[in-house]
């Protein structure tokens, strides 16, 4: 079917208006800032907008100005910028764990060091309370008389 030049006009001025919305971030629910999104927000086929179709050119104005914007660091659709912004927490996130499990590394290294030293020590306790432990078993025997001879030479 062949759409008469008024007809053409009504669907771009509802196309350029569907693109004005679009961009400002004004996104219908379940749509996206996106060519299907627009044609039928626009009321028109989306193949319009390919090839050598009336509204291509629409199409490629609605790209340069999407890229313009997305480049300048605007987000018109919010799921983009949510998107955006759930993956740098993913980065911050994963980061976070790596130094977290770096951590966790060095203080387990830490504990098994403590834990030896601990041992080590435990051990040492136990072999000094059984030397005296012997020690004090052992009688000592009075120290001996000095001879008559050796009380004289002091």
């Amino acid at each position: 079917m062949r759409l008469s030049r008024q007809q053409i006009a009504v669907n771009e001025a509802n196309i350029k208006a569907a693109m004005a919305r679009l961009l400002n971030g004004d996104i219908p629910p379940g749509g996206k800032c996106d060519i299907t999104t627009l044609a039928s927000q626009a009321g028109v086929d989306r193949t319009a907008f390919y090839g050598s179709r009336p509204y291509a050119r629409l199409r490629e104005e609605f790209e340069q100005r999407l890229g313009e914007l997305r480049t300048a660091g605007q987000r018109p659709d919010p799921r983009d910028a949510q998107v955006a912004r759930l993956k740098d927490e993913i980065t911050r996130l994963k980061q976070r764990l790596a130094r977290a499990q770096a951590t966790a590394s060095e203080l387990d290294g830490f504990r098994d060091k403590a834990i030896a030293r601990l041992a080590a020590q435990h051990d040492e306790i136990t072999r000094l309370r059984q030397e005296v432990h012997q020690a004090a078993s052992v009688r000592r025997l009075p120290a001996p008389a000095p001879s008559p001879g050796e009380q004289h030479q002091s």
